[in-house]
């Protein structure tokens, strides 16, 4: 699997030097992060609050409770929020540059 960091390398590499988001960007949209396990079950719910006061999710949950980790539950649930807020800083931009 290709990490962010890696990709980023490539993007700079290339030279490739047009608009466009970040890493850095999706963390800096992130302002607040809250988590959720639901009583008697494997099911953890991440919701992170954007600096403009939206509100992602995201959700991981172990097949097997005997292999239920809080803590990979909510990094898994994070990872799976914070992908989310790349579609949603594209769309933005995209629309900034369309009207510039």
């Amino acid at each position: 699997m290709t990490s962010e960091g890696q990709i980023e390398n490539q993007i700079r590499a290339a030279g490739k030097t047009a608009a466009r988001i970040t890493p850095a960007d999706i963390d800096a949209a992130i302002h607040t992060e809250d988590y959720h396990v639901f009583p008697g079950t494997t099911l953890t719910v991440c919701a992170l609050t954007l600096r403009n006061g939206f509100v992602v999710t995201g959700e991981s949950a172990a097949a097997s409770p005997e292999n239920f980790d809080e803590s990979i539950g909510r990094t898994i649930a994070r990872d799976n929020a914070r992908n989310k807020i790349w579609a949603l800083e594209g769309y933005l931009l995209r629309e900034q540059l369309s009207n510039a």
